[in-house]
C-alpha cells in the first residue's frame, strides 16, 4: 500500500476538503472489502458498495460510533466541524441532515488519513465494515 507523509496543515483544512478525500479513501476500503468477500461482479459490487457509502449508511453508522462512546473529543470535534460545513449542495437521494452527518463521517476519515493516523482510520473503516448493512 502507498504511503503518504501527514499533512502539516491537515488540521486547519477545510471540512469540505477533509469530506472529500474520506469520501475516496473509504469507497476504495468498502470497495476492497467486497472484493475480499468474493463478490466480482459489476453490477453486484456496485449494489453492494452502496449499501455502505450512501449517505444514509454513513449516517447510521456515525451516530452507532457516538452512542458506543467509539470517537475521542478530537473526532467528535471533527465530526461538529464536518456536519456544520455549508457545501452548497442539495443533496439527491436523502434529507439534509443525512447528508451533513454523512459529510461529517467523510470529514472524520479525510482527517485521519491526511494526519497520518493510518491505524486509527482502519480501526473505524473496519468497525464500519462489520456492521449489519
Amino acid at each position: 500500500m502507498l504511503e503518504f507523509a501527514p499533512l502539516k496543515d491537515a488540521k486547519q483544512m477545510n471540512s469540505l476538503a477533509l469530506a472529500y478525500m474520506g469520501d475516496g479513501i473509504y469507497e476504495v476500503y468498502v470497495r476492497r472489502h467486497l472484493l475480499e468477500l468474493g463478490k466480482v461482479k459489476p453490477q453486484l459490487l456496485h449494489k453492494e458498495a452502496t449499501k455502505y457509502v450512501s449517505a444514509k449508511a454513513q449516517a447510521k453508522v456515525l451516530f452507532q460510533m457516538i452512542e458506543e462512546e467509539k470517537l475521542t473529543e478530537e473526532e467528535l470535534a471533527i465530526v461538529r466541524r464536518g456536519r456544520n460545513a455549508k457545501s452548497g449542495t442539495i443533496p439527491k437521494n436523502t434529507d439534509v441532515q443525512t447528508y451533513r452527518y454523512s459529510t461529517a463521517f467523510e470529514a472524520l476519515l479525510g482527517s485521519l488519513f491526511l494526519t497520518g493516523q493510518d491505524h486509527r482510520l482502519v480501526e473505524i473503516i473496519e468497525y464500519c465494515l462489520n456492521q449489519e448493512v
